[in-house]
């Protein structure tokens, strides 16, 4: 009988092509960068033009995170039962089209409302994208793979946002950040047909029609010898329900991830998605307080970045704890009197490394704590969860401004949700799945 291609790819060196999978769905991360600090850009400007408050901004930028919590828990079960491959093309349409009628929309709500349905897609897309670089690295670089897929998400905001601000200072108008959004969103379609398949995981999991076929293609393109028949089907794997997340082994670790990443992001958004908008009231230019968070998430990436290569020396949870903390001591340095972009932007690098390295290391945690055949749909519980986290971020925040609080006073209350986030992340018991 041949060997089971699941354990192949966990011994043997990645293939070229396992790369380049992995290089597209960190690619696909730094689009949903992109697209989910979109409307934190856009912000000062939205606010100006149409005479938004910042009680209701708040709501404005959380409506994409609550879009991303449904999306994440809805499709990343899907991807569980059709695939990853279908659900991350799937998510691209939804997130292009998103995009392209935010440029379109002419007041709050409608806005609102199609922020809410690109969420659906990017929650979607961050848990099959998780599930893929698990299931493409090998078992030594499996942790490197995903933290680095997770820096794919600062990246796009750097990358995305440094564009951004130069498309403001030319044409001023806030709509052409989405319009970007969306021409970039659609060009990934043809790029994942062509050189993302299926992984061979989901598919001797599930063994849909014409999967041995299948497999025996990616093995080929990877130089691998041809199987003569699938691996002997598990019938329990195969029939996976969500709520074996909460069987007895698994519940109390998913509970205390849902509740580590729920903290976390609350922290985490609260500071994405209010920098350009209290570096605008300091007053600084709306295409300079863009820059600020261009640096954030240029410590991000470089976070997410140590983070993975200390991962392959150093348990990634202890990482993780340590980051969350640093995080918070940063954000909570943020709110002081800081008046200069310098001073400004150097603050929000340094929130940014601890934040994003913090962040990115959860996804590592993620994947190693549900097994294949919970990966995604695991992983998306704990997101969509989660995102209420990131949703409620925003909105408690501009509830405190708008209740008259000071910046310190507001970035202190918010930083403790980073210090939860280690706590509950101390209590979860190790535990590294196939």
């Amino acid at each position: 009988m041949s060997e089971d291609p699941r354990e192949l790819i966990a011994r043997e060196p990645m293939h070229p092509r396992q790369v380049l999978a992995i290089a597209i769905a960190t690619a696909l991360n730094a689009l949903d960068g992109f697209d989910v600090l979109s409307i934190s850009f856009a912000s000062p400007g939205i606010a100006s033009d149409w005479h938004v408050d910042r009680a209701a901004l708040g709501v404005v930028l959380s409506m994409e995170l609550i879009g991303m919590a449904i999306g994440a828990f809805a499709l990343g079960a899907l991807a569980d039962r059709l695939g990853r491959r279908p659900m991350i093309l799937a998510c691209l349409v939804i997130m292009a089209t998103g995009m392209g009628l935010a440029a379109l929309s002419t007041n709050v709500f409608a806005l609102s409302a199609v922020r809410l349905f690109t969420g659906l897609g990017i929650g979607g897309m961050l848990a099959a994208t998780n599930a893929i670089v698990a299931e493409c690295a090998n078992a030594r670089r499996r942790n490197l793979a995903v933290a680095i897929m997770a820096g794919g998400y600062p990246m796009g905001a750097v990358v995305g946002g440094s564009i951004a601000s130069v498309i403001l200072g030319a044409t001023g108008q806030w709509q052409s950040i989405f319009a970007l959004g969306a021409i970039v969103t659609a060009a990934f379609i043809p790029l994942v047909l062509w050189l993302v398949p299926e992984t061979i995981a989901f598919l001797c999991l599930k063994q849909p029609a014409g999967a041995l076929a299948r497999v025996n293609h990616t093995l080929a393109r990877q130089g691998r010898a041809a199987l003569s028949a699938l691996p002997p089907l598990d019938p329990v794997a195969a029939k996976t329900r969500l709520a074996d997340a909460f069987a007895p082994g698994m519940a109390r670790i998913t509970l205390l991830l849902m509740l580590s990443y729920f903290a976390h992001i609350m922290t985490f958004y609260f500071l994405m998605k209010w920098i350009p908008k209290i570096v605008a009231d300091l007053g600084i230019a709306p295409a300079m307080a863009g820059q600020v968070l261009v640096w954030a998430n240029l410590g991000g990436a470089t976070g997410a970045l140590v983070v993975s290569l200390l991962s392959q020396r150093f348990p990634v949870r202890g990482l993780v704890m340590a980051a969350m903390v640093g995080g918070a001591v940063a954000v909570v340095g943020f709110g002081q009197e800081l008046h200069t972009l310098a001073a400004l932007s150097l603050v929000a690098g340094i929130a940014g490394f601890f934040l994003n390295g913090a962040t990115a290391g959860l996804y590592a945690v993620f994947a190693q704590a549900f097994p294949t055949r919970l990966r995604a749909g695991g992983t998306g519980l704990v997101i969509g969860i989660g995102r209420g986290g990131a949703a409620l971020g925003p909105v408690i925040a501009g509830l405190l401004f708008a209740g008259g609080m000071d910046l310190a006073t507001v970035a202190l209350i918010m930083a403790c949700g980073s210090l939860v986030g280690a706590v509950a992340l101390l209590l979860v018991r190790p535990m590294t799945s196939a």
